[in-house]
């Protein structure tokens, strides 16, 4: 059974859109804007060492296949030898090495690749993809790399969900400038009944099983 990770660079107010400043958004470049990146590119080669896979939306994974492809290194190499799946009605003919694309209803073809696969499968942007899985509760940790910075603007790693989320802090550290490196299980406590079965969060009951 494979685990969904969720990778992202967050501002301090929530908003992931373009960190590189490459995308055109106004505000875009703020990733650039802390002395960190020998660090975060450490962090970012262990954690693709240490996936199986990759899954992406479409656009990102236009943004990525646009620029790996040709370059060199460690994490080079493994971001392009890696397995790669894209959610997407639209792309026809990938062009990315391993790359292969999920046609179907992205919950249920989350679904079977969880099924299927074994290890990390690794979520880097791609948050319009990130919002569906957190509300089908497919996502099994929160990797997140909250940079001392107010945007104030552009697309929120979060959206609107149908029911509240429990998650639980298992790791912290800090890097850089201020960088907080924030790690997040995700708890789903299935509660029987009246709903017919319905996901609903009880938080007595996870702080109880916590401490067990």
């Amino acid at each position: 059974m494979g685990t969904i990770v969720i990778s992202q660079n967050v501002s301090l107010d929530g908003f992931i859109q373009d960190p590189a400043g490459d995308e055109g958004h106004e505000r875009g470049g703020w990733i650039g804007r802390i002395a960190a990146l020998p660090d975060l590119a450490r962090i970012t080669l262990d954690e693709a060492l240490g996936s199986e896979a990759l899954l992406l939306g479409r656009v990102s994974y236009e943004w990525f296949a646009a620029r790996w492809p040709s370059r060199s290194g460690e994490l080079a190499d493994r971001l392009n030898s890696m397995p790669k799946y894209v959610v997407s009605s639209t792309l026809d003919r990938p062009v990315w090495n391993n790359a292969n694309v999920l046609k179907g209803e992205a919950v249920d073809e989350v679904s079977r690749l969880k099924r299927e696969l074994n290890g990390e499968i690794n979520v880097p942007a791609s948050f319009q993809l990130v919002h569906a899985l957190i509300e089908h509760d497919l996502v099994d940790e929160l990797r997140l790399k909250i940079f001392p910075i107010l945007l104030g603007a552009g697309e929120r790693l979060f959206g609107e969900t149908s029911n509240t989320k429990p998650v639980r802090l298992v790791d912290t550290r800090t890097i850089g400038d201020g960088i907080a490196i924030l790690t997040y299980k995700t708890v789903q406590i299935a509660v029987r009944g009246s709903n017919g079965g319905r996901l609903q969060d009880d938080h007595a009951t996870v702080a109880r099983r916590e401490s067990e």
